[in-house]
């Protein structure tokens, strides 16, 4: 599940945002899977920094500031069939079940991201978020068009009939919406973004981020907001 997104630890707002993205994958990666039932899947955060920056420190002597951040790694399907049909040809009835299932999974794992970071400019407004505030064309205005073009790649593996798959986003897109708005879930998210922005590494290791998930994925009763 790669993407890469540009993150400027002087400008504080701006890398808390990536943050928040890039936990909102591997909180729905790790714990929207395990919700699921779904087998776990290996994933890393890669900080790492941009070439001109590293250039500009070297000649200039002035310090990195701009970083990619992406996650690798985490999808249950990791090559794309022609189609769910050929894929599952010769399957039971339950092993055809268990990959749909998989395949939903993944890219409701990559909608979340851009959601998650949509839930956090909207908290900033004073707003809460809700369907008629957020829909899908909202993915473009954050950070969302690459992965929008990834889950088109699913569905159009998914389902042959164009007015199915957009049934489909759409069922996808408020799962995706319902996961972030969990008030544990939520919590998680921030405390991962929490690490992340702290964390002075270039690799945020799997077994890293499932620790600082677990520790923050509590029950909703114990939590005082949801912010």
């Amino acid at each position: 599940m790669k993407r890469n997104h540009i993150l400027d630890r002087t400008h504080q707002e701006v890398y808390r945002k990536v943050a928040i993205h890039e936990a909102g994958h591997a909180a729905a990666i790790y714990l929207g899977n395990k919700q699921k039932r779904l087998p776990p899947v290996f994933f890393q955060i890669f900080i790492t920094p941009v070439n001109d920056d590293i250039q500009s420190s070297r000649f200039l002597n002035k310090p990195n500031t701009k970083y990619i951040v992406n996650i690798d790694g985490g999808r249950l399907i990791h090559t794309l069939p022609s189609s769910i049909k050929e894929a599952t040809d010769g399957f039971s009835p339950a092993q055809v079940i268990a990959y749909r299932c998989a395949f939903e999974a993944d890219m409701i794992n990559i909608l979340v991201g851009s959601l998650a970071e949509a839930k956090y400019i909207v908290h900033r407004g004073g707003e809460l978020i809700n369907p008629h505030l957020i829909h899908l064309n909202t993915e473009y205005y954050f950070n969302g068009t690459s992965e929008l073009e990834s889950i088109n790649e699913y569905l159009e593996c998914f389902l042959e009939k164009s007015a199915l798959r957009k049934q489909k986003i759409t069922e996808l897109f408020f799962a995706a919406l319902s996961f972030v708005n969990e008030r544990s879930n939520w919590h998680a998210i921030t405390a991962l973004a929490d690490y992340i922005v702290s964390a002075d590494k270039s690799v945020i290791e799997c077994n890293e981020i499932i620790s600082v998930l677990e520790a923050a994925n509590i029950s909703p009763v114990f939590l005082q907001n949801d912010t």
